[in-house]
């Protein structure tokens, strides 16, 4: 409870929030698990993309992250430039304007401090930029948790994107690789921790029985994405795209060939589009396609399968976290040091070079060390939850000093 004479502690979360995007949704969830158990007390709202979606379904007040509405559209005609232009600097003001209102303000998770997918300057980091310095400037303390980092190569990205780390009151990341590319990047990380993604705290459904290897194979999970590469692959998107998708479906019709179930599995609005055209090149009723809003939908589909093979970050840690054996389709370094630390190294593919017949030849090996990697899977986990108690009490330490209070765990049995 808080004193009746003390004014409850101001906290805001920022970030591409309700847009869509299930990954960065579960990473809010998971900080808001932890400030309505450490923190009760604290006044929570939202600067975010999708502030609706934000308050329906968590409950908390959200306001637009973007004063111009179509900040996400193609700018093209000069009306449409000029709004965006404007939106840009009129954002400097309701930035500073809510960061003011805040004691903390907490960016949970999400690859904030990368661009392993198409990104413009102007675009997030600007917005993020925004924010860290609006934080300095007001004395308002903002948290990068367990956030994700990569190299950049685009120089007035990597700039924004070094000066919004340096600016921030606290860092925390979500593998070892990121830590580095903010070293490499010219941000002081010696006082900056490494912990498991914010994902990993989320309660996950209770585990099934492990498949029986006398009964016939039971379903895969194949997890997709709208992958067109990354920043640096702009000028063979369609390529990399293509190339991907031909190499999901050929894979997907060698299991169903073997009469396998297979369900069809996104992490983003905008990957409806590569499950309509697997469905319809595939066309057998083997093959469904779930319509998951949530992580734990997410959990609960890949619980009842044999097998998970995805592409999306977050997809994996579903997959991983529920104890279920995974292959990774990688398309960014930090899905191959997810799977490492998770003790599932040998079984990553390339994204922007599916090969079907090599894809089905790991699948087949994980199969065989199902039993093995499930118990590798529930000692990783545990040992991921205990570190995450270490990140929410550091977030304490250095956001709440006053309250005194640790984290309490709330991990599922």
């Amino acid at each position: 409870m808080t004193p009746a004479n003390r004014t409850p502690v101001r906290v805001g979360v920022f970030g591409l929030l309700g847009s869509g995007n299930l990954g960065n949704d579960g990473s809010l969830e998971a900080v808001l698990g932890y400030l309505r158990t450490a923190h009760p007390e604290a006044a929570v709202d939202a600067l975010c993309g999708g502030p609706e979606a934000v308050t329906t379904r968590f409950g908390i007040p959200a306001t637009r992250l973007h004063w111009y509405r179509g900040e996400y559209r193609t700018a093209s005609r000069a009306g449409a430039i000029a709004g965006k232009g404007l939106g840009k600097l009129v954002d400097v003001f309701r930035t500073a304007a809510w960061v003011r209102r805040h004691d903390v303000v907490i960016v949970p998770g999400m690859g904030v401090l990368e661009a392993t997918l198409p990104l413009r300057p102007w675009g997030f980091p600007y917005s993020l930029f925004l924010l860290c310095a609006s934080g300095r400037l007001l004395r308002t303390r903002v948290a990068l948790a367990g956030v994700g980092a990569a190299p950049i190569g685009d120089r007035p990205t990597r700039a924004l994107v070094r000066w919004s780390a340096r600016l921030a009151a606290y860092r925390s990341y979500r593998d070892a690789q990121s830590r580095d590319a903010m070293r490499a990047m010219g941000v002081d990380t010696a006082r900056d921790e490494v912990y498991p993604d914010l994902a990993f705290a989320l309660p996950a459904p209770r585990a099934s029985a492990p498949p029986d290897p006398s009964a016939p194979p039971g379903p895969v999970c194949v997890g997709v994405m709208d992958f067109h590469g990354g920043n640096d692959d702009r000028a063979r998107a369609d390529e990399i795209y293509r190339r991907y998708l031909d190499g999901t479906i050929r894979f997907v019709r060698a299991l169903v060939a073997e009469d396998r179930a297979v369900r069809l599995l996104t992490g983003d609005e905008c990957d409806a589009s590569v499950v309509a055209a697997i469905l319809d090149a595939v066309g057998s009723p083997l093959v469904t396609a779930a319509e998951p809003s949530s992580l734990a939908d997410l959990m609960k589909e890949m619980a009842a399968a044999d097998t998970v093979v995805a592409i999306r970050y977050h997809n994996l840690i579903c997959a991983l976290k529920t104890g279920t054996p995974v292959l990774a389709l990688c398309y960014a370094a930090k899905s191959d040091a997810l799977m490492t630390e998770m003790g599932l190294g040998a079984f990553c593919h390339p994204a922007r070079e599916v090969d079907a017949d090599r894809l089905l030849e790991q699948f087949r090996a994980l199969e065989k060390r199902s039993a093995e990697l499930r118990r590798t899977l529930a000692e990783r986990n545990l040992a991921a939850a205990r570190r995450l108690d270490d990140q929410f009490n550091s977030l304490t330490a250095a956001l709440f000093p006053a309250t005194g209070r640790a984290h309490t765990s709330r991990r599922a049995p």
